[in-house]
This record gives structure tokens, sequence and C-alpha cells, in this order.
């Protein structure tokens, strides 16, 4: 009698333990690594994150938010929050309804207004889609790695505007490496 009492104590232990980790991890935040170059100098390849989900569920991204958000897929699912295969790490540039352009001199207008920041590490080369004025959707980010001439971003076709639904979270915290831990700044 005292095995099975012990046997079931510990499957309700694990059971729990696993419920507990599936609601943080969809719902909370999760670890994220970054691959690439696309946000130097602000975070480098093999950086490990926490991405917090919370915040969202409250209020919009802002502009210069880091967020994190799967490529290729219409709506993020935090229902089922693991193996969504790569995930794209960008800076909001363009919040909705605005309209983007980037002009031959690599300056970025919002609304006609150029944009003042000073996240790009350097001049943008190539404008891509934004050569031509993009108007933002109701629920469409137009995002930008940090690392401009080096980044898969809404410039290009293939990422385009990061709808609303798309993303996962907003990165909050470095814990790797240890030498460059701490929050990251946003605004």
């Amino acid at each position: 009698m005292d095995l099975k009492k012990e046997i079931l104590s510990w499957v309700i232990y694990i059971v729990f333990v696993l419920v507990l980790t599936y609601l943080i991890i969809g719902f909370v935040g999760q670890r994220t690594r970054v691959d690439g170059k696309s946000m130097m100098n602000t975070l480098s390849d093999g950086d490990n994150l926490i991405v917090e989900k919370l915040s969202y569920r409250f209020s919009d991204p802002e502009r210069f938010d880091i967020i994190v958000f799967p490529p290729y897929v219409e709506k993020y699912n935090p229902l089922w929050p693991f193996g969504i295969g790569d995930i794209y790490i960008k800076r909001i540039i363009g919040l909705p309804g605005e309209t983007i352009q980037i002009d031959e001199d690599g300056n970025i207008y919002i609304d006609g207004e150029l944009l003042e920041e000073n996240y790009g590490a350097e001049t943008i080369q190539n404008p891509g889609r934004a050569r031509e004025p993009i108007t933002l959707g109701e629920d469409e980010y137009f995002v930008m790695g940090d690392n401009r001439n080096h980044s898969k971003d809404s410039r290009s076709e293939e990422v385009g505007n990061v709808n609303r639904a798309q993303i996962i979270g907003r990165a909050w915290v470095r814990i790797w490496p240890l030498s460059e831990i701490g929050f990251l700044k946003h605004q």
C-alpha cells in the first residue's frame, strides 16, 4: 500500500512539474539563442536570451522593442511553444498604420518624418522593398536588424511585414555570456 502511494505521489509531482513548465514556456517566458550577426552590436552570435511573453498580452509592442518571431507562420501558437523551428530577433522600426520608406542615402522615414535613432550599426546600403513607401496594416510591424547591411528583415520579401499574431515575445534579458548578462535596452 505504501509503495502505491509513493508511486502515485511521484507521478502527481512529475505531472505537476511538466504542466508548470509547459505553462511557463508557453505563456511567461523562454530561453532562445541568437544565431547570426544581424543584431550586432546590441546582440552577438551565440548570446542566450530570455524572451518575455507577458507584456504583449496587456499592451502593444512599441517602436525599438526587440522582438522574437518565427518567420514562416501566420500565427504563433502559444499552446505549442516547442519546436517552432527558426526564429528571428529584430528591432521594431515601424508601427501599425505607419508608412515606412528608406531613401538611397539610407535614411529611414516614418510618415515622411526622418526617424531619429542610433541602433543601426552602419548606413543602410540596400533599402530593399522599402525603397518604395510601405504602408503597414492595422496589425503589422516593420522590423530591422541593428546590423542593417547583414540582416534579413522587413526590407526583404522573404520576411516582409511582421503580423502581431506572429510575435512570440520581447527579448528581455541576456543570460549568456556571463560577462554580458543584463537587461536589454529597448527604448
